[in-house]
């Protein structure tokens, strides 16, 4: 099983600087939730895909492909119940819920999309670097570059348990879905036995290393801002300054919608 989520391709995403990574997944974050007409988040949405495009990291969507479907089908019915206006359609629809559910949908899968181009685009090493250059103490870098990495170890961890109890007899695929859910609750305890034994046997080897006996670090990674990296700087300052305008001007609600 794959355990890395880093795709390794040589593209101009690829090689921003970390901080001007950073600065985009911020950006797209913060402007994504400003507006609720699907029409005036579908161009945000364009430029997340154009970004998962150009950095060829749509490959990772795979991965995901199944949950991303029932949290689009979920989300599409389920923001009806929290909102309604005055034009109904059928049972708890109404035009204005629906667009309102639509415009959640699109934000939802946006954020996932530019967090997945994030991670599939940026090795953990550099979002540490990049993270500490900003002024984020070196232990805090540490430790989210920590779990990243531990998360897809997790994963394949509970994968390969998983085999090995198949290969022991242990029918893991028939049965309704909550007996199905049964038979995977026991290999919690491996699965969670083996990621402390593993964290305290990290924990001894960063130890035995002197971590955190000097303030200041070196570097093996050298980074530096290029041209590409100021020139994407001034966009997303410019498009923030945009929609923030935009929004505090009222542009992209959704005439007559009540939430709640």
């Amino acid at each position: 099983m794959d355990q890395e989520i880093y795709l390794d391709r040589n593209t101009w995403v690829h090689r921003l600087d970390p901080r001007t990574k950073i600065f985009l997944l911020l950006t797209f974050f913060v402007i994504l939730p400003y507006f609720q007409h699907p029409l005036w988040i579908l161009p945000i949405t364009l430029l997340v895909i154009l970004h998962g495009i150009l950095s060829q990291s749509l490959a990772n969507l795979r991965r995901i492909r199944y949950l991303l479907i029932v949290l689009t089908l979920a989300s599409l019915v389920l923001w009806n119940f929290f909102s309604h206006g005055p034009t109904p359609l059928i049972w708890v629809f109404s035009i204005e819920s629906l667009l309102y559910s639509v415009g959640r949908t699109l934000i939802m899968g946006s954020l996932i999309l530019e967090g997945l181009i994030f991670i599939s685009t940026t090795r953990s090493e550099e979002m540490t670097q990049g993270l500490i250059f900003l002024g984020l103490p070196y232990r805090v870098g540490f430790a989210i570059s920590t779990a990243l990495r531990m998360v897809p170890w997790i994963v394949a961890n509970a994968y390969t348990i998983s085999q090995a109890q198949r290969s022991r007899g242990l029918d893991l695929e028939s049965g309704t879905l909550l007996e199905r859910l049964r038979k995977f609750l026991p290999l919690l305890i491996p699965v969670f036995l083996s990621t402390l034994r593993n964290t305290h046997v990290w924990a001894m080897a960063i130890e035995s290393r002197a971590f955190g006996a000097r303030p200041q670090r070196t570097f093996y990674l050298e980074i530096q801002w290029s041209w590409i990296d100021r020139l994407i700087l001034i966009l997303l300052g410019a498009g923030f300054s945009l929609a923030t305008y935009l929004k505090i001007a009222g542009f992209g609600n959704i005439p007559g919608l009540i939430r709640g």
